[in-house]
């Protein structure tokens, strides 16, 4: 059976071994001991709890991931010429881990809630609350980025604590230029109407080698010109994202290092490693992490072992997909030409969440496990 690893157990890895384990022996690689979605930041820092139910998950609860062997560790090399990866685990030893095809999904670092750190279940659980923590003691907030996760949060921390100041800062004329026009113009009464004070036109003057790794307190500074701004929160959601491929051999970077890939998601010069992603630099957007490309990589996979023809992705020209996240009147989702549609309240936990993304998307996830009350040996499901 052909051995498959997959570098990589994020939003996408996931996908692609829930996939892939249907035809293939899978080695998942994880700095992580579960899915710690890199997704709905706002979401994630207003309410962690709530978000932690759906996107922080242990691997063992996934049923499509039943078949896949997972190795917590963190990825410190790849020799191509004898196709193993190098893993060192959470003890210090060192693990070589065989493939006969390699997927390459480390995705990227960004901020304080995407990083490759190897962390243990407390260690995620404390960077979920610190931050939220910080800012449900904060009576002035600013958020500095135009992209969905800058927006997100300004419009997430707004809602959830109403007498909080939050005033969002980005470049252009607009946020969310990667988006649709009329997805803005939606988004920007959304926000309006939640108190987020808005102000275009302001480029951070960040120094050489900033990389924000918590949120700080300091003024911001401006290269366009405008005074310092002030806030006892700052929330850095500038998109400057690094690609997580340290562990990779120069040969398969490009200049940025991201992972150079054909169209069928295959890296030049050795058609037996693929990569997908914000990893792969498939399009200036990276955008099969966000596209269901992990279904199109599986059969390419399967494919190229087995004679067949590969398929080519085709990246969209757009952004698209929910914005502002779960909000009390429901989640909002944008097609790419911009128009929205609804999923009311009553229909997230209800209907999406538990049948289109738990069952559809996932293939199942079994309910979280919790320890009986008076005994700490015995186990039952929520459900």
């Amino acid at each position: 059976m052909t051995r498959v690893v997959v570098a990589g157990l994020g939003d996408t890895g996931v996908l692609t071994a829930i996939k892939l384990a249907r035809h293939a022996q899978v080695t998942g690689i994880s700095s992580k001991p579960g899915l710690v979605s890199g997704q709905e930041l706002g979401w994630r820092l207003a309410r962690p709890q709530e978000w932690a139910r759906h996107n922080w998950i242990p691997f063992g609860r996934f049923r499509g991931l039943d078949g896949v062997t997972t190795v917590h560790g963190t990825l410190t090399g790849l020799d191509l010429e004898s196709r193993c990866v190098l893993v060192e685990l959470a003890d210090g030893s060192a693990q070589q881990v065989p493939y006969d095809a390699l997927v390459i999904a480390t995705g990227v670092r960004n901020g304080f809630w995407r990083t490759p750190a190897l962390q243990g279940a407390d260690e995620i659980d404390a960077d979920l609350r610190d931050p939220h923590d910080r800012l449900a003691a904060a009576r002035s907030v600013i958020v500095v980025g135009g992209g969905a996760a800058a927006v997100s949060s300004a419009a997430q921390i707004a809602t959830t604590w109403p007498g909080t100041r939050v005033d969002l800062y980005y470049p252009g004329e607009r946020a969310l230029v990667g988006h649709h026009p009329r997805t803005w113009k939606t988004v920007q009464r959304r926000l309006i109407d939640a108190g987020v004070g808005l102000h275009p036109g302001h480029r951070a003057d960040l120094g050489p080698g900033f990389t924000p790794a918590a949120l700080t307190s300091e003024p911001v500074h401006w290269n366009t010109g405008q005074p310092p701004a002030t806030a006892d929160a700052v929330l850095w959601a500038i998109g400057r994202v690094a690609p997580n491929t340290g562990w990779l051999p120069a040969e398969v970077l490009d200049e940025n290092g991201f992972v150079r890939v054909t169209p069928t998601l295959q890296v030049p010069g050795h058609p037996e490693v693929f990569a997908i992603g914000d990893v792969a630099a498939t399009d200036p957007l990276r955008s099969s992490a966000r596209n269901r490309a992990d279904g199109l990589l599986a059969r390419n996979v399967q494919a190229f072992f087995d004679g067949g023809t590969l398929k080519a992705y085709r990246a969209p020209t757009r952004r698209w997909g929910s914005v502002l996240g779960i909000q009390p009147d429901g989640l909002e989702v944008f097609a790419p030409n911009g128009r929205a549609f609804r999923f009311p309240a009553w229909s997230f936990e209800r209907v999406l969440m538990p049948w289109i993304v738990a069952r559809g998307i996932y293939r199942g996830i079994r309910p979280a496990v919790t320890p009986m009350p008076n005994d700490d040996r015995a186990a039952r499901y929520e459900g």
